[in-house]
């Protein structure tokens, strides 16, 4: 495996972010802040229209904040819960398709100096925009990434919308993919810690994802994340795989990416400890006072 020097400073962010250090998860706590609400990409298991109280996966919040709100929360947040270390937005939607991700770090970042601030995108426009993210305090980058072969990724992917043009199939798969490794390559030449989101659709990219493991590691990438496909959308026919199946594609990526094995495919407004989102019982709280 391609092991890349890390600072001191680095291995402090690392060591403080849940998502990227299991050993430390359940010290430090993570903060997302949904102010994203528009997609360029329409992927074929993404569902956004819903939202559970009992729900956990990407994409569902209860409601998309402006940045003067979502800082008014990130203060009542990190008072209650001073473990929360890191400030991240991750949607609804795709953070770098909406110019309020931006305006939200900075006015977050104006107040918390010492937070570290975490993205996660689909990559599209990463390469475009990577260096208003890097202005803005960026440090740990998460690319959701589930194959870098154009023929598999058109079967994953609807469409994409891109600098004013809608773009299917083949062509739309081949600008991603550039696009993502234009961006993760420049992610990890500034020196941020870059993890790889892959969701793991059986029958359609289960074969291909150590090839994309080998390709991270060349690339230099952190961590990689292996996700179980949620069966919704267009893709609600697949069977999820097992926990056994992922597993095996985990063991089978390992030699050449440290794998994160302790997702919980979590909410875009989720907050607290990994496995304990505060936001779903802030949620039922609010439902409770409603009926008073």
């Amino acid at each position: 495996m391609k092991e890349r020097p890390e600072s001191g400073e680095m291995k402090r962010k690392v060591a403080e972010h849940p998502c990227f250090s299991p050993e430390t998860q359940h010290l430090f706590g993570r903060l997302h802040l949904p102010v994203a609400p528009s997609c360029n990409i329409q992927c074929n298991y993404c569902d956004r229209k819903y939202d559970c109280v009992n729900e956990s996966r990407p994409g569902v919040t209860s409601e998309v904040l402006s940045p003067p709100d979502a800082l008014k929360r990130t203060d009542e947040i990190l008072k209650q819960n001073p473990y929360i270390k890191v400030v991240g937005i991750a949607g609804p939607g795709d953070p770098l398709d909406n110019d309020e991700t931006f305006e939200t770090f900075r006015l977050v970042r104006e107040k918390y100096p010492d937070a570290t601030f975490c993205v996660s995108t689909n990559g599209l426009l990463l390469s475009d925009r990577f260096e208003e993210l890097a202005a803005a305090g960026v440090e740990t980058l998460t690319v959701t990434m589930n194959a870098d072969d154009p023929d598999i990724q058109k079967k994953i992917i609807g469409g994409i919308y891109y600098k004013g043009k809608r773009y299917k199939g083949r062509e739309a798969a081949e600008i991603l993919i550039e696009n993502q490794l234009k961006g993760i390559q420049k992610a990890v030449e500034a020196g941020m810690t870059v993890k790889i989101n892959t969701v793991l659709i059986p029958g359609v990219n289960d074969k291909h994802i150590i090839e994309l493991a080998r390709k991270m590691n060349e690339m230099g990438v952190y961590i990689m994340n292996i996700m179980p496909l949620i069966s919704q959308a267009a893709f609600k026919e697949i069977t999820p795989p097992t926990d056994q199946e992922r597993k095996a594609v985990q063991d089978a990526c390992a030699p050449y990416v440290k794998q994160m094995r302790h997702c919980r495919q979590c909410r875009s407004d989720a907050y607290g400890l990994i496995g304990k989102d505060l936001s779903v019982e802030r949620k039922k709280r609010e439902q409770e006072f409603k009926k008073l």
